[in-house]
């Protein structure tokens, strides 16, 4: 565009396309790249923060853990992966939470004991080793026979995993069968006051048909 006689300079802005100083054309694309951007960082978060988690555990449902094996999750905590009766489960991975606890259970093939497989997991751990407390067992109102360990982790958490053999009768049979590591995870010194709900669910843990 010229001037008189003189060509307007190559970055030079039309008077009626400045607002102080900028070019208001290239605003407009500018701002909504700006609005995008702050949703994606601030927005987004925000909104999940503040929907609530609808899978809560009600009275009466319970636990799949494949092959007809179950147990009853304590009612309130929250199931954030996992199958409950009824559904299609495909793994045996499940997580509960509620507050600063969690719960996990999974399941794998293991042929031994349940103390030979706990110590077998705390092996592959070696990286989060802590303060072991003492090994004790534990036994379902089914008659599975667990294994229970407790520890203290350098982060200053708590920490208590229960390993069975999903399977009662024949040494054989109990050798041969599936193996469960349930993993509690709470805040230091805070175990007790979620104590009595862990210690109902394992007793629940049934294993499922006669194998």
């Amino acid at each position: 565009m010229a001037i008189g006689n003189e060509q307007a300079p190559r970055h030079w802005i039309p008077v009626e396309h400045r607002w102080f100083g900028l070019d208001r054309r290239s605003l407009r694309p500018g701002l909504i790249a700006l609005v995008i951007a702050l949703a994606l960082i601030y927005g987004l978060p925000a909104i999940n923060s503040a929907i609530p988690w609808h899978n809560e555990i009600r009275a009466g449902q319970v636990l799949d853990l494949g092959n007809g094996a179950t147990a009853v999750p304590p009612v309130g905590w929250q199931l954030e992966n996992g199958t409950l009766t009824g559904g299609n489960a495909t793994s045996l991975q499940v997580l509960l939470a509620t507050g600063g606890a969690t719960i996990e259970l999974n399941g794998t093939t293991y042929d031994g004991t349940a103390d030979a497989f706990l110590d077998q997991v705390r092996r592959s751990e070696g990286d989060r080793a802590g303060v072991d407390g003492s090994r004790g067992t534990l036994t379902t109102d089914a008659g599975l026979v667990g294994v229970v360990l407790s520890r203290t982790l350098p982060s200053g958490n708590d920490e208590v995993d229960a390993a069975f053999k999903m399977a009662t009768g024949s040494p054989d049979a109990v050798k041969s069968a599936p193996a469960l590591l349930v993993r509690i995870h709470t805040a230091g010194g805070q175990f007790a006051q979620y104590q009595a709900e862990v210690s109902a669910l394992l007793r629940s843990i049934t294993p499922g048909a006669a194998r």
